[in-house]
């Protein structure tokens, strides 16, 4: 049975991905920065018939709550197959370029940026002993510098100087992260789940839970002729997916 740990993973997109994957026949370490929230999550989980999941308490922007979560995953199994940066935070809104402060930028990079880096440096042992090892970074369009500096694009008017900075530096580290396992049976992409009407957002989204587990979980299981460092969009390309950094 295959192993992945999804970061973020007691509620929302996280937590759908989470069933969904169960329901795939996947094992899934849920990540949750409070673990009365994340144990909370797995019971609901179970009463569903879902089975093969525990809770995991970490909270990606404090080191030592990473070490600790590695040093339990450890203890648990010696391969993880599947590593979802899910976790991320919006740091409210509005976000201006001139006035948004560098505490704000501090604490939303401290999530979505560096969260990730310290997640991904902490597992990428266990995730090398796997035969198909999978890194899913989820990120947004509103990250990709092309699409908001296209006027024609849907969203281009809704800047968030903060947010949008921080999945751009997630962009770039998904890219590297790549190119450095390149040679390797690895596949690293970033996911856009879309704008998915959650508490991200105070339910403003226009899409489901349901549609976002779906799109990260496909490139959680993606085989081996599929694509490695790019950057994925269903909600914009319907078609192949793919859309431009």
């Amino acid at each position: 049975m295959k192993k992945v740990l999804i970061t973020g993973a007691n509620k929302s997109i996280g937590f759908e991905t989470a069933r969904q994957l169960l329901q795939k026949g996947y094992y899934i370490y849920l990540g949750s920065r409070n673990l009365e929230n994340g144990l909370e999550a797995v019971e609901k989980l179970k009463a569903e018939g879902l089975t093969d999941v525990e809770a995991i308490q970490i909270d990606v922007s404090d080191d030592e709550s990473v070490k600790a979560a590695r040093a339990e995953i450890g203890k648990k199994t010696e391969v993880l197959d599947v590593l979802i940066n899910n976790a991320g935070i919006s740091g409210g809104m509005p976000q201006s370029a001139t006035s948004a402060s560098i505490d704000a930028f501090k604490k939303v990079f401290d999530t979505n940026v560096f969260g990730v880096v310290r997640a991904t440096q902490a597992f990428i042992n266990l995730l090398q002993k796997s035969p198909e090892p999978r890194i899913v970074n989820v990120s947004s369009s509103q990250g990709s510098l092309t699409l908001s500096d296209d006027p024609t694009n849907l969203y281009y008017n809704h800047k968030a100087a903060v947010y949008q900075s921080s999945k751009a530096a997630l962009n770039m580290y998904t890219i590297n992260l790549a190119y450095e396992l390149r040679d390797t049976p690895f596949k690293v992409n970033a996911i856009d789940p879309g704008f998915v009407a959650t508490d991200f957002n105070n339910h403003r989204g226009t899409g489901t839970v349901e549609e976002a587990g779906s799109r990260i979980a496909k490139y959680a299981i993606i085989d081996s002729d599929s694509p490695t460092g790019k950057f994925f969009s269903e909600e914009y390309n319907p078609e192949t997916g793919e859309i431009p950094w």
